[in-house]
C-alpha cells in the first residue's frame, strides 16, 4: 500500500506561503506608549497566550525580551513588533515557522559599518546632545577630581548642633 501525501499538506513544510492575505493597518493593534511590557500584556496586545510568545522565543533568534531579576520576561516596544510580525506571517500569511524565521533572517538589515556613518538628521541631533551632555558630565568631573586632589580642601563648616546659652553659669542646672 502506498502512501499518499495531500497536497495542502506537502507544502506545510516548505518556505513558500499557503495562503496570502493582505492585512490592512488598521487591524494592526496600538502598542501602548511604555518602555517594558510584562508577557501578558503583550499577549493581550497581539491576541495570543503566553505559551505561545514563550514558545516562540524558541523559535526565532531575533526574539529574545529580557528578564528581571525575579525572571520575569519583560519585552521591549521592537519585541511586541517582532511578535507581531511573526503572528502575520504565520497566522494570516501562512508560513510554516521555519519559513517566517527565514523571511524575518532576510528582511533584517545586514550589519554593515559604512551604514553607520550616514545617519538620519534626528538621529545625528540626539548624537550631539549626547555628546553635549557627556561633555558636560566630564568638565564635572574634572572639576570634583581637582577639588579632591587639592592638599587643603575647603569644606564648609558644620554648625555645632548644642550652643551656649547666653549668661550660663556654667552648671547644668541653674539655680
Amino acid at each position: 500500500m502506498a502512501f499518499q501525501v495531500h497536497p495542502l499538506m506537502q507544502n506545510s513544510m516548505s518556505t513558500q506561503p499557503l495562503r496570502k492575505r493582505a492585512a490592512s493597518p488598521a487591524e494592526s493593534p496600538a502598542i501602548p506608549d511604555r518602555l517594558y511590557f510584562k508577557i501578558g500584556d503583550v499577549a493581550r496586545i497581539c491576541g495570543l497566550e503566553t505559551y505561545v510568545l514563550r514558545f516562540w522565543e524558541s523559535q526565532f533568534p531575533q526574539l529574545k525580551p529580557n528578564k528581571s531579576g525575579t525572571g520575569q520576561r519583560l519585552y521591549r516596544r521592537r519585541d511586541v513588533e517582532m511578535v507581531l510580525d511573526i503572528k502575520r506571517l504565520v497566522h494570516e500569511e501562512g508560513y510554516t515557522i521555519p519559513g517566517a524565521r527565514q523571511v524575518l533572517d532576510q528582511a533584517a538589515p545586514r550589519r554593515n559599518p559604512q551604514s553607520a556613518l550616514r545617519l538620519p538628521a534626528d538621529r545625528a541631533e540626539r548624537r550631539d546632545k549626547l555628546a553635549a551632555m557627556i561633555g558636560q558630565a566630564r568638565s564635572e568631573l574634572r572639576e570634583i577630581a581637582g577639588l579632591l586632589a587639592s592638599p587643603d580642601p575647603q569644606l564648609p563648616r558644620r554648625r555645632s548642633r548644642m550652643s551656649a546659652i547666653p549668661g550660663s553659669t556654667g552648671s547644668l542646672f541653674p539655680s
